[in-house]
Formats: C-alpha cells, structure tokens, sequence
C-alpha cells in the first residue's frame, strides 16, 4: 500500500519541472530514490523536491550528472573532492561577476539613448569593458 504522502512521477515531474524521462535518467544515475510503485507508476518521498531543485541549480551552474553526484555522495573526510568544491566555488564568483556585469548594461541600455548603445561610456562601463565613471 502507498503512503498517502508520497508522489507518483507525473506529480513530481509537474512540480519540479522536469520530464517524467529526467527523473528516470536521475535514478539511474542514483541522484534521487523511488520511493517504490503504485502499479506501474514509479512513487517518490515528496523530499525528492528539494533534491531535485539542488540538483536542477547545479545543472544550470554548468555542473556534469557526475559531478553532481560526487558532490551528493560527499563526506567531510573527502579532502579532494572539498577542493574541487571550492575550486567550483571560485569559478562560480567570476561567472556571477560576469553576468552581474551583464545584467547591469542590459539594464542600462534599456534607458540609454546614446548612439549606438553599444558605444555609450556608462554602457561600456557597466559591462566592465569601460573606463570607471569619476
């Protein structure tokens, strides 16, 4: 008998935004658990969410499906893989700088009546390309 809390695939697919072939490709990689089956219907603990959200953010940070899984299944006695982490961390800094610079001349072009926007001084200086504003 199932547990009336667990989630049946096409609930967790439809909350977490992913294909039904995801979560069964994640499985397979034993990034997340069934739970077990109502009939045919693959179940999950509805914790599986919240892995699947760290799991779809890591994806979207440029993380591999094996990386994704060392970082998982990491214990604190694992010196490397802590220093691979951090070197991903580092890495992550620089690509939020970059699109935070990105972000900042979108915005301002957006308003900019300079012609052509690309050339505009405060443009070119909110992409960081430019020299700083007095």
């Amino acid at each position: 008998m199932m547990d009336e809390d667990w989630l049946d695939i096409a609930e967790v697919a439809q909350r977490s935004g992913l294909a039904p072939s995801a979560l069964r490709f994640y499985e397979k990689k034993e990034l997340i658990a069934s739970a077990g089956r109502n009939g045919l219907r693959r179940t999950y603990h509805p914790d599986v969410l919240d892995r699947l959200e760290l799991i779809t953010c890591a994806r979207h940070a440029g993380f591999s499906v094996a990386e994704i899984s060392r970082f998982l299944a990491a214990r604190p006695g694992d010196p490397d893989l802590r220093v691979r982490m951090a070197a991903r961390a580092g890495s992550l800094d620089e690509q939020i700088g970059r699109l935070t610079r990105l972000r900042d001349s979108l915005r301002h072009a957006a308003v900019c009546d300079h012609e052509p926007i690309i050339k505009c001084p405060d443009f070119k200086q909110a992409l960081g390309t430019g020299p700083a504003r007095p």
